[in-house]
């Protein structure tokens, strides 16, 4: 897969006082398009809990380039920075983009499955793995 990205639309109460869009709307929609991703792979929350996994961050991080205000169109990228063999522990990062053309923001995440009964990580299903290793690559791309 070459490119993956959802296009949210920016909502009046994701505004905040100076009325541009709220630093936390950021890791909403960072969280929106991984979940897309995951659900258009079969990798539903259903899917997730008959399998007792779920996912972890242990590190969420934004730099904020421009401003994204009400009316804007933004598209959200999805991919993969780096990553165990096993597709157990991840790094994903996603570009925010205003109106198509700038740069407005960089989420990183660090995560892992989590075995929801244990409460321990652990390596996911082969489906898991299948999806997670269609996730687009960054130029950067290393498995760790």
């Amino acid at each position: 897969m070459k490119e993956f990205f959802t296009q949210p639309e920016i909502r009046w109460s994701d505004l905040d006082p100076n009325f541009h869009l709220r630093h936390s709307v950021y890791y909403d929609f960072g969280a929106f398009t991984r979940m897309v991703f995951l659900t258009e792979h079969g990798i539903t929350p259903r899917v997730m809990g008959e399998n007792n996994i779920g996912p972890i961050l242990f590190r969420e991080e934004c730099l904020f380039k421009k401003e994204l205000h009400f009316g804007d169109k933004i598209k959200i990228d999805l991919k993969l920075e780096k990553s165990t063999h096993n597709f157990s522990r991840w790094t994903m990062v996603h570009g925010i983009w205003k109106n198509h053309e700038t740069l407005a923001a960089v989420i990183t995440i660090d995560g892992a499955w989590m075995d929801t009964v244990k409460r321990k990580l652990t390596t996911p299903p082969d489906l898991f793995k299948s999806a997670i290793g269609m996730i687009p690559k960054t130029e950067n791309f290393h498995f760790s």
